[in-house]
């Protein structure tokens, strides 16, 4: 079994910045991309690729983020930090983290954590 948590969500205003954070843990073999999608609010809203970090480093974002956002691997094994910058109206959601991974039973599962809230306000 693996466990996602995330944290680092809140109020913050427009223009402002938030560092979002992902930790894994459990019967964790290697990983080979970790995730952060986001859901608005709005009923019937689907959820959003924001960015990815494969376990090469390689990066990539959404449109709607890039030069905003910044996708990174901490230095202990299994984290991972989302830095967002000049935050918008439109970034308010909940932020998921979703690791890839294999465990010691299964290959290339996706694990999500239960979301963290980010709210901008204007």
């Amino acid at each position: 079994q693996v466990q996602v948590v995330e944290s680092g969500g809140g109020l913050v205003q427009v223009g402002g910045s938030l560092r979002l954070s992902c930790a894994a843990s459990g019967n964790i073999v290697s990983i080979s991309a970790m995730n952060w999608y986001r859901q608005d609010q709005a009923p019937g809203s689907k959820r959003e690729l924001v960015a990815t970090i494969t376990s090469g480093g390689n990066t990539n974002y959404a449109d709607s983020v890039k030069g905003r956002f910044t996708i990174s691997r901490g230095d202990a094994d299994n984290t991972m930090y989302l830095q967002m910058n000049s935050l918008k109206p439109e970034d308010t959601g909940a932020y998921y983290c979703v690791v890839v991974c294999t465990t010691n039973m299964y290959r290339g599962m996706h694990y999500w954590g239960k979301g963290t809230l980010v709210t901008v306000s204007s």
